[in-house]
């Protein structure tokens, strides 16, 4: 027993330590990196801090599962206020006894497995809430990442219809093509203006949003560093299938079917009934004697035997096996969708860096050629320019999504496959 005190005392320490370095933790600064940002999350995240709790209640159920029953102490009064020979206190029996509870077929050892299971099944789902916040700080992170990348790409875009406006505003004022088309290239460059307006005002959001995952209302960080279109090769998929019985969400059955079997032990044992023994005093007022008095008792179980508590035990561990195999069943429906999502938005941004892009980029040029030649109209112009806009961006959301689906696979299967946002 001292030693389980000494875990619960260790674990409660443990707990308020985190809580204390999580309250003086620092807001990162500077550049970020995805490995700063989770380590962040993992030291300051609200959620993780309060779920942490869990643990150390589990480790006061060790302490008290192995606690013996307390003994009583009790006081009988007899023959007293009667009538005749029995009125008053005259003929008074006073006995003092005190009684203890034996409990038979091991009743302690069996709680305190199931407490201990508990406590294993406890820090199975503290895991799993963990690779939970690292999901979602990877995920946020990606959204800072992908805005900064749309920032950057709505500047260029603003500079480019700048640029578009600066170019037919010399032709407009040599007389070589009409206002109308200064005036559609304002509302171009206006429209290009109120876009990078809004990407500025999603980046700020995303921004407030992973500084939230530590607990920080203001983010400290500067920028989000990584590379968007850094797309590296990850596991074949059948390596990926065989690590998702190695992931918590499945360990936490194997856990959880553990302390469902305790529990089942111990609800059979329930069924054996204890043993109570008493020794005490007795005091004869009339004759100012005393004797002692002794005794045991037991329950009969005629009625209860626990055996409703039996069969939610063994019904509990039945479904544990039936929740793993859907769990299962799941999982594998959803890797496979995930893994093909991925490998699409892969394909995606190959396509679009390698393919489209320097084919629309030659075409603006092109056309921008020939446009001062006269050999293009403005709206032919403006249609490749915002083609060229139109497959940045795409490419922008394919990357970001094939990162998003990566952080969903890392945590179905429980296991960083790699880190291609973090340099």
């Amino acid at each position: 027993m001292r030693s389980a005190f000494a875990r619960a005392w260790a674990s409660c320490a443990l707990l308020f330590l985190s809580v204390v370095c999580s309250a003086e933790s620092a807001n990162p600064e500077g550049e970020l990196t995805l490995a700063r940002a989770i380590d962040a999350a993992l030291r300051s995240n609200p959620d993780l801090l309060a779920s942490a709790y869990e643990l150390s209640a589990a480790q006061a159920r060790i302490v008290q599962a192995e606690l013996r029953p307390n003994p009583e102490l009790g006081v009988e009064l007899e023959n007293f206020a009667g009538t005749g020979a029995a009125r008053g206190v005259d003929s008074l029996e006073t006995t003092l006894s005190l009684s203890q509870v034996v409990e038979l077929g091991g009743k302690r050892g069996l709680r305190r497995a199931a407490a201990e299971a508990d406590l294993d099944f406890t820090g199975i789902e503290q895991r799993a809430r963990e690779l939970d916040v690292l999901s979602e700080v990877t995920g946020r992170f990606i959204d800072v990442v992908a805005a900064q990348e749309r920032v950057r790409f709505a500047i260029q875009a603003a500079a480019l219809s700048q640029k578009t406006l600066d170019a037919i505003g010399a032709r407009v004022e040599a007389g070589r093509s009409p206002e109308a088309e200064r005036s559609r290239a304002r509302i171009a460059l206006t429209r290009a203006l109120i876009e990078q307006r809004q990407a500025e005002s999603e980046l700020r959001a995303a921004r407030y949003a992973l500084s939230a995952a530590w607990g920080s209302p203001e983010p400290a960080f500067t920028t989000a560093r990584a590379e968007l279109f850094d797309l590296r090769a990850v596991e074949s998929f059948q390596a990926l299938m065989d690590r998702l019985e190695q992931s918590p969400d499945f360990t936490r059955f194997a856990s959880e079917a553990r302390l469902r079997e305790a529990e089942l032990r111990l609800a059979r044992v329930q069924a054996r009934p204890n043993l109570t023994f008493s020794v005490g005093v007795r005091r004869f007022e009339e004759t100012h004697d005393a004797a002692l008095v002794a005794g045991f008792s037991m329950p009969l179980p005629v009625y209860d035997r626990n055996q409703g508590s039996i069969r939610e035990a063994q019904v509990r561990l039945t479904q544990t096996d039936a929740l793993r195999n859907a769990a299962r069943i799941k999982a594998r429906a959803s890797l496979l969708a995930l893994y093909q999502e991925m490998n699409t938005d892969r394909a995606r941004v190959d396509t679009l860096r390698n393919e489209a892009l320097p084919q629309a980029q030659l075409a603006l040029e092109q056309t921008r050629s020939g446009y001062d030649r006269g050999r293009f109209s403005f709206l032919e112009l403006i249609t490749v320019q915002e083609e060229l806009l139109g497959l940045q961006a795409a490419a922008i959301d394919a990357a970001a999504a094939y990162h998003r689906v990566l952080a969903e696979i890392e945590r179905l299967t429980g296991a960083a496959l790699t880190r291609p946002i973090s340099p």
